[in-house]
């Protein structure tokens, strides 16, 4: 039985993204070279790519309790063989994890972009944690 330790939900301008697709320093500063390889692959629906993952990393963020607090890049959104967005945790989001995983949703409508992460934990966490 998994433990839901914390929700986070954010939504992102694709508008905004648009601007950015091309501004590698940007990029190369929030993404990791996997992403940036996605990203690249999606030629005209790059900006709203874009913003889903920008979305979904900051919905980790809040799903851990912490807002941003570490590199952008400590967190990977990855994507199943069938679509399905995955959070890969390192660095200081991993730790701060203890030991948990990111359950991700990304949508994207009317210029948005959309992100929902849920933090589940194999077990309840100490009340200090």
């Amino acid at each position: 039985m998994s433990n839901i330790q914390g929700v986070g939900i954010d939504l992102c301008d694709i508008g905004r993204m648009e601007k950015l697709t091309e501004h590698e320093t940007f990029l190369a500063r929030y993404f990791t070279e996997g992403e940036r390889a996605y990203l690249r692959a999606k030629g005209a629906t790059a900006a709203q790519s874009l913003a889903g993952l920008f979305a979904a990393k900051e919905a980790v963020c809040k799903a851990l309790g912490t807002g941003i607090v570490f590199p952008l890049k400590d967190i990977e959104i990855t994507h199943t063989a069938t679509g399905q967005p995955a959070a890969v945790l390192r660095g200081e989001a991993l730790s701060r994890a203890l030991g948990g995983e990111m359950l991700l949703s990304i949508t994207h409508e009317g210029g948005m972009a959309a992100a929902v992460a849920i933090w589940v934990t194999p077990q309840p966490l100490p009340a200090e944690a």
